[in-house]
């Protein structure tokens, strides 16, 4: 074994086998005292079939049990046979992978899963020092240069690199889960750090509170700010002011926003609606010489149209008299459409609404979705940071949802060869990705990050799902998710839905989630060779969402009278600005 990267004596043996079955390995430990300085989630080395392979897992449960044992060599000569008490410590370890000096013609490999198992009696030692520095170093050496994604130090041993595959990460969405204060907002922040030093990213960070700002200012910034339109933009022009007009929304979307199911009228509400959004996106084509569009485009394609004529003619079904046998009576929809109209009205005349209803002249442009696309799908700049901070919450998902799936048809009508991966980076997901049964809002946005989740990675689109509380984010979201960076997660239903997501092996590390400390993860999934436990590097631009200092502040920062003032006048005008 002298050309093995992995090194052990005998003598230094923690403990023998004595049973094994296809998901673990249960050994007896034979050096007791070593046992004692050995914690659950250390890397353990089994001998496998030959001297040049070891079997590598996972501490997964160590259990002391005091046992009367008969001493048969010790018989008396009146035929007694004593009995004395001793300690047996077992140790059962989840196998993870397989390292080999030489494998046919490649040398020092390590595999995921095992092609065999220990041998009964094989002994079994636990990797540390030197050894741990040969078997991190390996596996990063694996992963090919352009594929490394370095997250941060092993927590066994914080001299050894952790080092994801970016690739695999990315491609196969991956969901970053913690509660409040674990690390989440840093861990998203040091990924785009290093997706930064890429030639060309295309990364969209959803942020809902404006916590990523930071990274998009001072001299050296990481990512392009974006904001959703808040009420005192009111039509401006302003480069980074996000509109959704309403000619975007589909007529799922429309009738959700709009729409009340509960109504009697509902049915001919949203018939109306669909029929003269046809006809107008119809005459818009024609207008505009898009005789080749209009010839094809459905109700759902995204076609500007005048708000204002959408809403007279449906004033005019609301108000129609028809020919009668005498004298002109009601028409079928007179009085019908009434509450529809008002509450589109209502709508359209809210400020908040300002982003979707109030937007610049130009957004009634045919080119002006070019435009849009150019701006969120490029890659220059790479990194874009949408604020949502300032969207009303009772249509926060429509409008997350409606920018996610047209972000998605703009990927997935180009052409194979010329698409650039985009990742959606979804933070905050339980505010929009409910679990349970969703509402007509909620339901549109799930629809869409459903339709992503499942179909994406076909079209180079992929998902980092970010949450505070698994438990109330999407199942059919979470399920699709192949990587997990797990930090510290203290509530027993959202430990409960991250391992209900891993495989039963796994049970022992995930029992650890209430006990990290902030800044340390569990990284599991096909992104990373071993999972294990990571201390996570700290981002060089740290996002606005560390803890306050309560105890600290109280006794240092006072507050003034004339910033309460500029918040209730901010209030007032619904902008921070």
């Amino acid at each position: 074994m002298t050309d093995s990267l992995l090194q052990f004596e005998a003598d230094d043996a923690l403990g023998r086998t004595f049973r094994v079955d296809t998901s673990s390995v249960w050994a007896a430990a034979i050096d007791h005292e070593r046992l004692t300085r050995v914690g659950v989630g250390s890397l353990i080395a089994f001998q496998g079939s030959s001297s040049s392979e070891f079997l590598v897992g996972v501490l997964d449960r160590v259990t002391r049990d005091l046992q009367d044992e008969a001493l048969v060599e010790e018989v008396t000569v009146d035929g007694d046979v004593p009995v004395e008490t001793r300690q047996h410590d077992l140790l059962r370890v989840v196998l993870l992978g397989t390292y080999r000096t030489v494998d046919g013609t490649k040398r020092d490999t390590f595999k995921r899963g095992a092609d065999s198992y220990p041998l009964v009696e094989s002994l079994c030692w636990v990797i540390l020092g030197a050894n741990l520095q040969q078997l991190m170093g390996l596996l990063s050496k694996q992963l090919d240069p352009e594929k490394r994604l370095q997250l941060g130090t092993f927590v066994a041993d914080p001299s050894a690199i952790a080092v994801a595959d970016g690739d695999r990460l990315f491609q196969r969405h991956a969901a970053l889960l913690g509660s409040t204060g674990s690390g989440k907002s840093w861990a998203v922040a040091l990924m785009l750090e290093r997706a930064k030093a890429l030639a060309h990213p295309n990364l969209i960070v959803f942020d809902m509170h404006g916590e990523y700002t930071p990274l998009t200012a001072g001299p050296e910034p990481i990512a392009r700010s974006f904001r959703i339109a808040g009420p005192g933009d009111a039509g401006a022009e302003n480069d980074n002011a996000l509109y959704l007009p309403w000619w975007l929304l589909n007529q799922a979307e429309m009738q959700a926003l709009l729409l009340d199911r509960s109504e009697d009228n509902a049915p001919n509400q949203a018939a109306r609606l669909t029929h003269h959004v046809r006809e107008l996106k119809h005459e818009r084509l024609l207008a505009d010489g898009q005789n080749a569009v209009a010839d094809r485009f459905t109700v759902d394609s995204p076609v500007p149209y005048p708000l204002q004529d959408l809403l007279d003619r449906l004033n005019d079904d609301d108000c129609a008299m028809v020919p009668g046998k005498t004298v002109p009576k009601q028409g079928p929809f007179f009085g019908k459409l009434t509450r529809f109209i008002n509450r589109m009205r209502g709508r359209t005349e809210d400020r908040r609404y300002g982003f979707m209803f109030d937007p610049p002249n130009d957004a009634q442009d045919y080119e002006w979705l070019h435009g849009l696309a150019k701006r969120l799908l490029g890659t220059s700049p790479g990194i874009k940071v949408i604020d949502f901070s300032e969207v009303p919450s009772d249509i926060l998902p429509i409008v997350v949802g409606v920018l996610a799936r047209v972000l998605y048809e703009i990927h997935f009508w180009t052409e194979e060869e010329k698409r650039t991966p985009v990742t959606l980076v979804c933070d905050e997901a339980h505010l929009y990705l409910p679990s349970g049964v969703p509402d007509a809002a909620e339901l549109r946005a799930l629809e869409s990050f459903e339709r992503i989740a499942k179909e994406g990675r076909k079209y180079g689109v992929s998902l980092v799902v970010v949450s505070q509380r698994p438990s109330d984010v999407s199942r059919t979201v979470l399920s699709q998710c192949n990587n997990f960076i797990v930090l510290r997660l203290t509530n027993d239903q959202d430990q409960a839905v991250v391992k209900r997501l891993m495989p039963d092996s796994m049970d022992g590390l995930t029992a650890a989630l209430p006990l990290l400390d902030v800044g340390e993860a569990l990284i599991l999934g096909d992104a990373i060779i071993l999972p294990t436990r990571i201390r996570l590097d700290v981002p060089r631009i740290k996002p606005t969402s560390a803890t306050k200092n309560f105890w600290t502040e109280w006794n240092e920062q006072e507050v003034k009278e004339e910033d309460l003032v500029a918040a209730v006048e901010a209030m007032r005008m619904q902008s921070r600005s």
